[in-house]
């Protein structure tokens, strides 16, 4: 097996420790800083038939300000600086470099038929781009929140809540990942504002600036909200209606499935008092079985599988649900969505049970 990844990280960690139970020989680690430098290391690391899976780039600082840095190019930017830990910096920059990445690995792996790939790059790029992939699940037949399409600034979303007679949206930057820089806006018609989100907003003498925190941030005044969804809209960023989640006790929560060629395996309630129940947002783990009734169940099993087969090379994915009366709305797809340490289906974890059902990918 070859990842192309980060030495280190814990998806590698998780990986090498799961092969090691199955008795299986380490993976061979290409890394993502090396292999941008030196495209000619995937060939010579696929000369034999290989199971090949992509990891994330984002867990190498140099990986990801390499592909910011080549997306400034494409896009005829100035270079930016390097983001400072949990810098929301030109998404779409990096997004354009991470495409391009795609696309030239995309292109040396049909060279090499030897190499069986567990998610194909443009699925994973797809599955990036957060606005089209749901637009492509939406083309599928699958129940998504409704999209209001992308927002370029505050009066812009303004106009668009107008329009649409909304009092609440969600807002999600096009490219970002973990809950990163999302908004939870709300507004009153005494026209008092909110704006619940894990970017923290610092204002000084030059543009704002964004960071990525654990701990929720709540915006109030109108210069705050303005100046925050102006820098994310400046990195591209598109709203969607406000789906209200179940509720479990003095909280709610929403799901998330991992599909195993394409088929549901785990899942996990990610349960939490804020409007973002992303794990690692301090919110906790909860049992499926315990909180979904049999057509609540038979409704995720249905969206997962139905959502998987909307990327039929994509063998390992994660979906983010919504499911409510039997219904179930996507809210995300992740290419990446198999960090889920301990959580066990059929007594295995994420990454065993890939390698035990996925040999012949």
């Amino acid at each position: 097996m070859l990842l192309l990844a980060t030495s280190g990280s814990k998806r590698v960690r998780l990986m090498q420790a799961a092969r090691a139970q199955l008795r299986l020989p380490p993976a061979q680690v290409l890394e993502w800083r090396d292999w941008l430098a030196q495209p000619a290391l995937l060939e010579d690391a696929l000369r034999r038939p290989c199971l090949f899976k992509i990891e994330p780039p984002g867990d190498d600082p140099a990986a990801h300000l390499r592909l910011l840095h080549d997306g400034c190019r494409q896009l005829d930017r100035a270079p930016v600086h390097a983001p400072e830990h949990g810098e929301l910096l030109a998404m779409d920059a990096w997004f354009a470099g991470f495409a391009s990445a795609m696309a030239s690995l995309a292109a040396q792996l049909a060279d090499l038929p030897q190499a069986r790939v567990v998610n194909a790059p443009a699925e994973i790029c797809l599955m990036t781009d957060k606005l089209a992939c749901q637009r492509h699940l939406a083309a599928h037949g699958i129940a998504i929140p409704s999209l209001l399409g992308p927002v370029h600034g505050y009066e812009h979303l303004q106009s668009l809540l107008h329009e649409h007679q909304l009092d609440r949206v969600y807002l999600k930057p096009r490219y970002g990942s973990s809950a990163s820089g999302v908004v939870a806006y709300r507004s009153n018609k005494a026209g008092r504002q909110q704006a619940t989100t894990s970017a923290a907003l610092q204002q000084g003498d030059g543009a704002a600036r964004l960071f990525n925190v654990k701990r929720m941030a709540r915006y109030e005044s109108e210069h705050d909200i303005a100046a925050l969804v102006d820098a994310l809209a400046a990195q591209e960023l598109y709203a969607e209606t406000w789906l209200n989640k179940p509720r479990c006790g003095d909280g709610h929560y929403d799901l998330r499935v991992v599909t195993l060629a394409g088929q549901p395996a785990h899942r996990v309630a990610r349960i939490g008092h804020q409007m973002m129940t992303n794990l690692h947002l301090d919110n906790r783990r909860g049992d499926t079985a315990g909180l979904l009734d049999a057509a609540d169940l038979a409704a995720l099993e249905a969206a997962s599988a139905q959502a998987a087969r909307a990327f039929p090379h994509s063998h390992v994915t994660g979906y983010d649900l919504v499911v409510r009366h039997g219904h179930a709305h996507v809210l995300e797809a992740n290419a990446f969505g198999d960090l889920l340490p301990g959580l066990l289906w059929q007594g295995a974890d994420t990454y065993a049970a890939q390698l035990t059902q996925l040999p012949h990918v």
